[in-house]
C-alpha cells in the first residue's frame, strides 16, 4: 500500500513537468512494484514493452529525482513489463515480442481506462468534460461563451478566443467543449480537435507528400475545429497562410472555430496581420490566475475525490501560498496526502517545505543573461537591442520588463540593472521598476504577460 501511494505522490509532481498528454499517455499506466532495500533500485513496471523502453529513455532522471524527493534512500530505478493479462486487455510479453511499434502503441491506447482513451476520430480526451471544470471569477467569462457557443454552434462568438497561462484549464475548457458539443448533437456534427504543432506537421506533411489537398479536405470537412496553443503557429509563413485559408473555409460555412493560446492575438508579435484581424474579430475571453477562493475550492474538490480528509487551515494555507496556477495546488496537495498518510501527519515547517519545493519561485541558477534572453524571445526582438543604447519605440516594454525582473527575482542593485540594460543611470531601472509594478498591480492582462515570461524562465 506504501508504494502506491508513494508512487501517487511521485506521479503528482511529474505532472508538473511534462505534458499533460505525455503524462497520460505513457505514465498514468505506470506502478511502482517495489523497492530492494538492500541496493536502493526501485522497479517500475509498464504496460509494454515500447511504454518500457521509452518511459526507460525520456523520463528516467525526472522519475529518479521525484522518487528520491520523498524516499532518498533510491538510487536507481528498473523497468519492468506487467505480464499479467488483465481485464484493461493487458497483454504478454511473448505476444509483445512479436509486434511491431505500431501495433505496440495501438495496444497501448487499448490498455488505458476509458477516461483516459483519446478518441481517434476526434483528438479529444473523455476525460475532460465541463461538468469537472470548476468556474470562478478568473475564468467566468471563458466558460459562459463556451456555454453560448454550444447553444449555438458556429452562429455565435465565432470565431471564440481563449487564452491564459500555463496550467490555467484552458486545454480542459475547450476539449470539454467539444465533448458537450458531441454529447448535445449526438452524431450530427463533426469536431476536431488539434494542437498548433500537429496542424503545421499535417501541412509540412501533406507538402512533402504531395497530399496537401487530403490535409485541406481533413481540416475543412469539420463542423468544429479546436486548435490549442495558436501562438506557435506564428512567423511559419506557409502554416499560417494554411490556416488562414483553412479558418475561411470554415468561417464562410458556419462552422465554429476555437482557439487558444498564452496570450491575446494582439500580444502574439509575429502572427500575420490578416490572422490577427480574423481572431480579433471574434469574442475573445480570458483565463487569469485563480484567486484564493477559486484555489481553495479545488483544493476541496480534490481532496474530496482522493477520499482522503485534511484539515481545513491546512487547504487554507496551501491556497493562500500557491497562487501561480492549478497544476501546481494539485502537485503540493499529492505531496500533503502522501505525508499525512505515510509519516504520522504533517506540521507546518513540512507544508511550508512542500510548498517551497514545488512552487520553487526563484532558481539558484537563473542569471541576468537567462533573463534578458527570455524576455527577448517572448518579444521576439534582438537580445542586443535591450542591451544597448537602441531607442526603438517596439523595446522600450521589454528592456522595463527586464529591468523589473533583474530586480524581483536576483534583487540586483538599481545601478547593477542599469549597467547590464544600455549602461543607464539607476534612476532610469527605479522608474522601470515603479512603472512596471503599478501596471502589474492595475492591469490583469498585463500580470500574465509577466507571469509567462516568468514560467517561460523558470521552465529553461
Amino acid at each position: 500500500m506504501e508504494s502506491q501511494e508513494l508512487w501517487k505522490a511521485v506521479l503528482g509532481e511529474i505532472e508538473l513537468q511534462i505534458s499533460r498528454p505525455n503524462f497520460l499517455t505513457w505514465l498514468k499506466q505506470s506502478q511502482l512494484v517495489g523497492k530492494n532495500e538492500r541496493d536502493g533500485v526501485a522497479l517500475v513496471s509498464l504496460p509494454n514493452n515500447f511504454a518500457k523502453e521509452w518511459v526507460k529513455n525520456r523520463y528516467h532522471k525526472i522519475i529518479l529525482g521525484s522518487l528520491r524527493n520523498f524516499d532518498p534512500s533510491i538510487k536507481n530505478i528498473d523497468y519492468s513489463v506487467s505480464h499479467q493479462t488483465t481485464d484493461g486487455g493487458g497483454v504478454s510479453l511473448a505476444t509483445q515480442n512479436k509486434r511491431g511499434v505500431g501495433e505496440e502503441k495501438n495496444e497501448l491506447n487499448q490498455q488505458l481506462p476509458l477516461e483516459l482513451k483519446v478518441d481517434p476520430k476526434t483528438n479529444l480526451n473523455p476525460r475532460y468534460t465541463l461538468e469537472s471544470f470548476i468556474v470562478g471569477s478568473s475564468n467566468e467569462l471563458a466558460y459562459a461563451a463556451i456555454q453560448a457557443v454550444i447553444k449555438d454552434v458556429g452562429k455565435k462568438y465565432n470565431p471564440l478566443f481563449v487564452y491564459g497561462g500555463v496550467g490555467l484549464g484552458k486545454t480542459h475548457l475547450i476539449q470539454g467543449a467539444g465533448n458537450e458539443i458531441i454529447k448535445h448533437y449526438q452524431k450530427n456534427i463533426a469536431v476536431l480537435y488539434v494542437t498548433s504543432e500537429k496542424f503545421l506537421n499535417d501541412v509540412v506533411s501533406g507538402i512533402r507528400n504531395k497530399r496537401i489537398d487530403d490535409m485541406k479536405k481533413k481540416y475543412r470537412d469539420v463542423d468544429v475545429l479546436i486548435i490549442d496553443d495558436i501562438q506557435f503557429i506564428g512567423g511559419k509563413a506557409t502554416t499560417e497562410q494554411e490556416f488562414f485559408h483553412t479558418f475561411n473555409a470554415l468561417y464562410e460555412n458556419n462552422k465554429q472555430i476555437i482557439i487558444s493560446s498564452d496570450r491575446p492575438p494582439s500580444a502574439i508579435p509575429t502572427l500575420e496581420e490578416r490572422l490577427r484581424s480574423r481572431f480579433e474579430g471574434g469574442m475573445i475571453a480570458d483565463i487569469s490566475y485563480p484567486d484564493y477562493e477559486m484555489r481553495l475550492a479545488i483544493l476541496k474538490t480534490k481532496t474530496q475525490k482522493k477520499g482522503v480528509i485534511i484539515e481545513d487551515k491546512i487547504l487554507e494555507h496551501i491556497a493562500s501560498k500557491v497562487q501561480k496556477n492549478i497544476r501546481e495546488l494539485e502537485g503540493v496537495l499529492n505531496k500533503v496526502v502522501f505525508y499525512i498518510q505515510h509519516k504520522n501527519g504533517i506540521d507546518g515547517k513540512k507544508l511550508d517545505d512542500i510548498i517551497n519545493e514545488t512552487t520553487q519561485t526563484i532558481s539558484k541558477n537563473i542569471t541576468v543573461q537567462e533573463i534578458i534572453k527570455t524576455v527577448a524571445d517572448f518579444f521576439e526582438v534582438p537580445q542586443v537591442d535591450l542591451t544597448d543604447r537602441s531607442r526603438k519605440k517596439e523595446v522600450v516594454e521589454p528592456r522595463q520588463i527586464a529591468m523589473y525582473l533583474l530586480r524581483d527575482i536576483l534583487k540586483l542593485s538599481y545601478p547593477h540593472i542599469g549597467e547590464k540594460l544600455g549602461k543607464r543611470d539607476h534612476t532610469t531601472a527605479i522608474h522601470a521598476c515603479e512603472k512596471i509594478e503599478k501596471e502589474i498591480n492595475k492591469n490583469q492582462q498585463f500580470n500574465q504577460k509577466i507571469m509567462l515570461i516568468k514560467e517561460r524562465l523558470y521552465k529553461s
